[in-house]
């Protein structure tokens, strides 16, 4: 492509870098963020009661995420905007939703993410304390970490923590011997008589969450800052949810081959992989129900590390362009992560949702957020279906066809499991 080429700017496109391994680094976050216990428990829950009927599914999965995070770092790329400035320019209500949503989640979440990083270490080490003080522990260590640490530090431990992943659940699923004709026969769609839920939310629930959207901003933070950068992007985004992938059918394999075989049934939520934990160490010994439980923990604060800095990033985007009412594309990408609105957030995800540790979810803030947090993802996934074909992107960087194909499936799929989660609430 040539240096010199119109972007509809009045600037000359840079030279694009060739893809290289060397580079990839922010899709290693957004997967390790992307993908928490709770979509663990998902994918088992779902072989265990399907066996292997629904892998295709998981696939669909992933190449759905995969067009998901691309259109968010090639709008990062190609306009030199951040995702929560295009957002603006569609008009305000997009600012009213996002300061509901950021709000209500992050309470939430917090202690969501507290929650499920401590299960794991109170099995491990069952007499050094109780389960609410390990969780505290883990939202200290996880805001002293991202506070004190900028992206290069964060992404090192991110990959070491796949890393960990990454064996663990190869391990198992190697651990368990899947049944290989079954496990390709999978990748046929079918769909078994009330699977229809369990197979809208394997393919929308694995790794997709927020942290979808914050992939054009570790993007920034890597220094990836203009369209010359868009090739080891892409890369960078296909290694992230092939990872992703193998993840998942490892996790389904030991579901169908564990649980489908046996019949045994996981507890909903995190607490489903403790009980995992159990059945592993009575069928295949101590050694191996440990391993799990050290990849439980590493599923489980990656995802804490990634939402405590990405969507600190998220919050300070939207406060700097709050601030400006609607200044233009300052090319500068997100704010510096030591900024006060970055900080601000990070408490918030912190201290606050502490208090849910040892209350009750009230009932209200339960709705409330269910109702709210159940929208982001048509959200996201419309918006930049919308910005990507708009004047707004260069035309040389504008959807495709199968972008346009992608992205408007997401949509609908999304937006029918945001209707079944609306009605699943305890209204």
């Amino acid at each position: 492509m040539a240096d010199t080429a119109d972007t509809g700017t009045g600037q000359g496109t840079p030279a694009l870098r060739k893809a290289s391994w060397r580079y990839i680094g922010p899709g290693i976050v957004v997967a390790a963020t992307g993908v928490g216990a709770g979509d663990l428990v998902a994918t088992l829950v779902a072989g265990g009661r399907f066996g292997y009927t629904l892998l295709w599914a998981a696939v669909i999965g992933c190449l759905i995420k995969i067009s998901l995070a691309e259109a968010a770092g090639r709008w990062h790329l190609a306009t030199g905007r951040t995702l929560f400035d295009g957002w603006r320019g569609l008009g305000p209500w997009t600012t009213v939703y996002f300061a509901g949503y950021v709000v209500v989640w992050g309470f939430v979440y917090g202690a969501a993410a507290m929650s499920s990083s401590a299960l794991p270490l109170a099995a491990l080490f069952p007499d050094a304390m109780g389960l609410k003080w390990w969780a505290i522990l883990c939202g200290l260590a996880g805001l002293a970490f991202v506070w004190f640490n900028r992206y290069a530090v964060l992404e090192k431990a991110m990959t070491i923590l796949v890393g960990v992943m990454f064996l663990v659940t190869v391990y198992l699923a190697v651990r368990v011997t899947p049944n290989l004709p079954d496990a390709f026969a999978g990748l046929v769609p079918v769909l078994p008589e009330g699977s229809l839920v369990y197979t809208l939310g394997l393919i929308g629930g694995v790794g997709g969450t927020i942290t979808l959207a914050a992939y054009g901003y570790w993007v920034n933070a890597k220094g990836w800052r203009d369209a010359g950068w868009m090739k080891v992007m892409r890369l960078d985004n296909r290694v992230a949810y092939l990872t992703t992938g193998i993840f998942v059918v490892a996790m389904l394999i030991v579901g169908a081959e564990l649980l489908h075989s046996s019949g045994i049934a996981l507890a909903k939520g995190d607490r489903g992989l403790i009980d995992l934990g159990a059945v592993l160490e009575d069928q295949y010994g101590a050694v191996t129900a440990k391993l799990f439980l050290i990849g439980f923990f590493a599923a489980s604060f990656t995802s804490l590390l990634g939402v405590w800095h990405g969507v600190s990033l998220m919050f300070a985007d939207f406060v700097a362009r709050f601030r400006k009412a609607g200044g233009g594309a300052s090319g500068e990408g997100a704010p510096a992560e030591k900024s006060l609105p970055f900080r601000a957030y990070l408490l918030w995800l912190t201290f606050p949702p502490m208090a849910l540790l040892f209350l009750d979810k009230p009932f209200g803030l339960v709705i409330v957020y269910g109702v709210v947090g159940a929208f982001f993802m048509p959200f996201l996934a419309l918006t930049l279906l919308w910005l990507l074909n708009s004047s707004r992107t260069p035309a040389e960087w504008r959807n495709g066809w199968l972008s346009n194909g992608m992205l408007g499936a997401a949509g609908v799929l999304f937006l029918v499991l945001c209707v079944e989660q609306v009605r699943e609430l305890p209204w």
